[in-house]
């Protein structure tokens, strides 16, 4: 079960770094609108991923203590 934890925080980083690199393409083109908009976006995606990797860590630490 931790190992599924830990592939679904995986998924959750790799797409709030597609959001950041999004993000920063939009910010070198001067599209401060889109740049904004997919920053929000990364930053929900990054919270999501947090929360993913510390309930997979969690896990991986009460399948230790068995």
């Amino acid at each position: 079960m931790p190992k599924d934890k830990h592939n679904k925080a995986a998924e959750h980083h790799e797409s709030a770094a597609k959001s950041h690199k999004t993000a920063a393409e939009h910010h070198e083109k001067g599209d401060m609108e889109m740049a904004k908009s997919h920053s929000k976006q990364a930053h929900e995606k990054s919270k999501k991923a947090h929360d993913a990797s510390s309930e997979a860590h969690d896990a991986s630490e009460q399948k230790g203590k068995k």
